[in-house]
């Protein structure tokens, strides 16, 4: 029995495709929002972290009323590091708009949310975005995006797919680039006429999946998925199906979503997306069922992490100064709470009682986290990133990345260059209006640090994205960074005259008047070894003056880092400090006689 006037979507994109900015025009054109109703620009995006990046980061809903028909839109993260929030909402769904950049094109990401859509047998929608955009090619993207459904094995119904060319910024969609238009009509038209209602059993047992989990400070864990089955009513009691059991809970209340916001119902029919309140015990992956027919629905699986780093509880001797969570209980209890709604996310205990692994899909999926527990008051240390390997066959393999960068073609040099001593395979190469396009395939650990080298190389004009790309033979040993560090060899304060001297040596990460101590990481040194400096130091005062030398001392402006960059940036012997305050980075070993013995030890086995 279909539910005629229900539609049931996501909108997969790559990165700073315009997802979220068509959700926000689709929301006003419905008539979500009053005339004279203030909306802030971006209203998807409602975590901190998403506004100041401008990146999605979490999956959400809502829903729009077009011509009596109720369309259930998620808005989806773009960047693949995230890809384990889009792998479980595309369960709740029936079809898919596919945005796609009118200058950009299909982008990595683009190719793997597609493939598991289509591999769903989600009906697809394809709109192609910002064709206001200079040297836009809306009609060379359409041909790009058919090739990728071909290549990716699309059936001859998805192969069918029909086009709409938008431009979101500007609130206009059309069927024809020659028409002319001031609205997005024709998305939603599309959207009725191309996605099919939902398929389910109104008359069944009640039957739902439960696809992401939200939390309500009042009624605590609130479970969200779609209506497979039946009917589910406020106050029944339910059997909640998990992997290996089966308990019992009552439903407190159901919520549905009208625009934006959440409107209680007394029940939820098949076919409809739903928050559901009152189970203590629920999690992503479990089904709600009729009492009497536990029926569990099976979950997608959920592609494995290929990052992980070694949280630890803050042992500095500025621990507990900056931070209001800083035993390895307050770290464990927040580690694991993340992962009932981080379903990428893996977390061990490690033989150390106060330090913890955690692995996930990327650098930028565990920075997250990091910024996230930062602006909640935890202070932490982090380790540099590892990739994980696994052994099949008697063979290491390691995480490969499909890299495609885009760069001016005065930078291709350089660039390519760059990445093969990092073991990257040129895959595929064309020019775009004085740009170069590049594609590689590299092991993961050749990624680790090259951001920020790369913008460097660019000036600032290259973009790079990655994805996943499948498990390879181990592709041998990657140079690490080069520079050895200038360290704080004493607590204090920094001063300018101390610094002055310092800076002749290589590039300093700190100003004067900041708190420093013995094994914090101050400067890069200009040659390959570590070298301990006074940067407290205080010059002599006498009786004497010298014509031109007393000249007030100049500092050069220092780095300052972000957390994503420190955290690229350290050896294995060094990790990155967090707190709400600062980011600092300091040697494993901070006292500067033991640190130079094992610096010795390790020379001579070695040699």
């Amino acid at each position: 029995m279909n539910n005629k006037d229900i539609r049931n979507v996501a909108i997969i994109a790559h990165v700073d495709h315009g997802k979220t900015t068509l959700v926000d025009v689709l929301l006003k054109q419905s008539g979500t929002f009053r005339d004279n109703e203030q909306v802030d620009e971006r209203v998807m995006d409602s975590n901190d972290l998403e506004k100041e990046r401008g990146i999605t980061i979490l999956a959400k809903n809502t829903s729009v009323t077009y011509e009596g028909v109720k369309i259930n839109i998620v808005d989806t993260p773009g960047h693949a590091d995230f890809g384990g929030e889009v792998e479980r909402v595309l369960k709740m769904v029936d079809g898919v708009l596919l945005l796609v950049d009118a200058f950009e094109g299909a982008m990595p990401q683009t190719r793997e949310v597609l493939k598991k859509s289509l591999a769903l047998n989600l009906k697809p929608i394809v709109v192609i975005n910002k064709i206001d955009r200079p040297g836009a090619n809306p009609y060379k993207v359409v041909d790009e995006v058919l090739e990728l459904f071909i290549e990716l094995g699309a059936n001859d119904e998805q192969l069918d797919f029909p086009v709409v060319y938008a431009s979101a910024r500007d609130g206009i969609a059309k069927l024809d680039l020659e028409e002319e238009s001031d609205n997005l009509r024709c998305i939603f038209e599309t959207i009725i006429s191309n996605t099919p209602p939902p398929v389910c059993d109104e008359d069944g047992s009640a039957q739902m999946l439960v696809s992401n989990i939200d939390y309500d400070e009042y009624t605590g864990r609130v479970a969200v998925g779609r209506v497979e089955r039946g009917i589910i009513k406020q106050g029944m009691q339910a059997a909640i199906c998990k992997e290996d059991k089966v308990e019992t809970a009552k439903i407190t209340k159901i919520q549905t979503y009208m625009g934006l916001k959440k409107v209680e119902v007394e029940e939820i029919k098949a076919g409809d997306i739903a928050e559901i309140s009152g189970i203590a015990n629920i999690n992503i992956g479990d089904t709600i069922c009729d009492i009497n027919n536990p029926e569990k629905i099976d979950f997608v699986d959920i592609d494995e992490p290929t990052v992980s780093m070694t949280f630890s509880v803050n042992n500095g001797p500025f621990a507990g100064k900056e931070g209001e969570f800083i035993t390895s209980r307050h770290l464990r209890d927040r580690l694991f709470k993340e992962l009932e709604r981080n379903v990428s996310l893996r977390v061990a205990e490690t033989s150390s009682a106060d330090s913890f692994e955690v692995a996930g899909r990327g650098e930028l999926h565990l920075t997250v986290l990091i910024e996230t527990m930062r602006r909640e008051g935890f202070e932490l240390l982090i380790s540099r990133p590892r990739v994980i390997f696994k052994e099949q066959d008697g063979k290491k393999l390691e995480p490969i990345e499909l890299l495609v960068v885009s760069v001016p073609e005065e930078n291709v040099g350089v660039v390519i260059e760059k990445l093969g001593k990092r073991k990257a395979e040129m895959t595929d190469m064309f020019q775009s209006d004085g740009r170069s396009n590049i594609e590689f395939k590299i092991p993961a650990r050749g990624l680790i640090g090259y951001r920020s080298e790369f913008m460097t190389d660019t000036r600032g004009n290259g973009t790079m994205n990655h994805i996943f790309h499948e498990y390879a033979e181990y592709k041998g040993d990657i140079p690490g960074r080069t520079r050895g560090t200038l360290i704080a060899f004493e607590k204090g304060t920094s001063t300018t005259y101390g610094l002055y001297n310092g800076q002749e040596r290589g590039e300093l990460f700190i100003g004067p008047g900041v708190e420093v101590y013995e094994g914090m990481v101050v400067g890069l040194n200009s040659r390959g070894e570590d070298v301990s400096l006074n940067v407290c130091k205080e010059k002599q005062l006498t009786n004497v003056r010298a014509s031109g030398s007393d000249d007030a001392l100049k500092l050069v402006p220092h780095t300052e880092f972000t957390l994503e960059r420190a955290i690229e940036f350290i050896s294995d012997d060094e990790l990155v400090e967090v707190t709400p305050k600062n980011i600092r980075i300091r040697k494993k070993t901070l006292d500067t006689r033991t640190r130079e013995r094992e610096t010795k030890k390790k020379q001579q086995g070695e040699g």
